[in-house]
């Protein structure tokens, strides 16, 4: 047997150096680390970084029993813990919304928490943040599931909040605007699963901003910083009708205001929302720095929807990567009217100069879909791959297409073809 009793220098490192081991570990077996020594005895105690995971709940599958023993758990870590609490987070559990919960906020409330994730389980009622949550002056990052938020007439917003991520949280339209805008320094936004919701985002040093629901309606004011933005709108045919009356252009109002934008991503019904109003005419505004566009289910027998793509990919004078999914129907393959379009929209002396990575997907073969392939292979003398993916799987049309696709003229001398035909 070797001799262990030589100096125990992992004890006597600093307390930060073994906070940081502490913290790696998950939380059960960070506490368990006080049975070690008497020196190891109350360390786990003054961690700042209290992260409660699937790897903390027992084995067991009977629900009450687990959310019981976890709220036991959690419970009296607090009410042993010492110092302050700078992260806690609970994620991917089985708890529902209990009345314990209402006393954890009020502890952190007072103990300076800065990074704040509650992710509540499915099923049950929407726990419902008490008023002591809104006294947490500190937050720099708030993530929430499954809550419900009625901010008190006299909050003044979150003063050092930097990342906002609400998902299925019950809100006012009022509220969650006032939310945004009276926080000075939030530069990172999610919204997911609203529904119904007409939004203003004014939020002077947003950076990435995420939306995902059945918005009425967006606008973005006072957005310059953005970079990256990523939109899914799950347009019903009630709020499409809506917007079709609309007198404003929903492109205008949404993109206008943002000029650094880097990337975009537009997921169901983007290019929809974005063609209704006003018709689009030429833009003011040029996004000299966005890099990456991915649009999908993009229709090609819309004509709006055409010259949206079309109108940001010409506005993008640095674009490197586009990716586009189409969602037309194959039957409209055999006619298509309006080519004078491509005469009049795009213009011979169109160049994407410095586009080198097209990505099409879900492509029928309708015209309008040829056409624009065609543009953008005259107009991209940097391009250096172009990947096609058909949606349908006849080979006979696939072929039709690809004979097609091989008359076109090129810019670059380089770019390659991949026509990745489905089986």
């Amino acid at each position: 047997m070797g001799d262990f009793s030589g100096p125990d220098l992992i004890s006597d490192l600093p307390q930060s150096i073994i906070e940081t081991i502490l913290i790696q570990l998950p939380i059960r077996d960070a506490v368990r680390t006080s049975i070690l020594s008497r020196k190891w005895r109350y360390k786990w105690s003054t961690i700042t970084q209290l992260v409660f995971d699937e790897k903390c709940y027992p084995n067991c599958h009977d629900r009450e029993a687990v959310q019981k023993s976890v709220v036991e758990f959690i419970t009296r870590l607090l009410f042993l813990h010492q110092g302050p609490i700078h992260k806690f987070q609970i994620v991917n559990t089985s708890l529902q919304n209990c009345s314990a919960i209402n006393q954890w906020i009020l502890f952190l409330s007072r103990n300076d928490i800065k990074d704040l994730d509650l992710e509540l389980a499915e099923g049950g009622e929407f726990f419902r943040m008490p008023s002591c949550f809104f006294g947490c002056e500190k937050l720099t990052r708030l993530e929430l599931s499954r809550c419900e938020l009625d901010p008190p007439a006299s909050f003044k917003g979150f003063s050092c909040l930097k990342s906002l991520n609400l998902h299925q949280v019950l809100i006012s339209p009022e509220a969650i605007e006032s939310l945004i805008s009276s926080c000075p320094l939030l530069e990172s936004l999610s919204l997911s699963y609203f529904d119904c919701l007409a939004l203003t985002v004014c939020a002077p040093n947003l950076k990435y901003l995420c939306l995902e629901g059945e918005f009425k309606e967006i606008c973005l004011v006072d957005t310059p910083l953005l970079v990256e933005l990523s939109v899914a709108m799950y347009m019903t045919d009630d709020v499409a009708e809506h917007m079709e009356q609309s007198s404003t252009c929903n492109f205008v109002k949404f993109l206008g205001g943002v000029p650094n934008l880097e990337r975009l991503v537009g997921l169901i019904d983007f290019t929809k929302y974005l063609s209704i109003g006003n018709d689009l005419g030429r833009l003011s505004i040029m996004y000299n720095n966005l890099e990456t566009i991915e649009m999908y289910q993009v229709s090609f027998e819309d004509m709006k929807e055409i010259l949206v793509v079309l109108r940001l990919i010409t506005s993008s004078p640095n674009l490197k990567e586009l990716h586009i999914s189409g969602s037309s129907n194959i039957s409209a393959a055999t006619y298509a009217a309006g080519f004078e379009f491509w005469e009049k929209e795009c213009p011979t002396d169109s160049i994407l100069s410095q586009l080198k990575v097209v990505k099409l997907t879900e492509m029928s073969g309708v015209p309008h879909e040829i056409e624009f392939i065609k543009f953008l292979l005259g107009c991209s003398p940097a391009l250096e791959t172009m990947s096609i993916i058909p949606s349908m799987y006849d080979l006979e049309c696939q072929l039709k297409m690809l004979v097609e696709l091989m008359k076109f003229r090129r810019a670059s001398t380089k770019a390659e073809i991949y026509f990745i035909r489905g089986d």
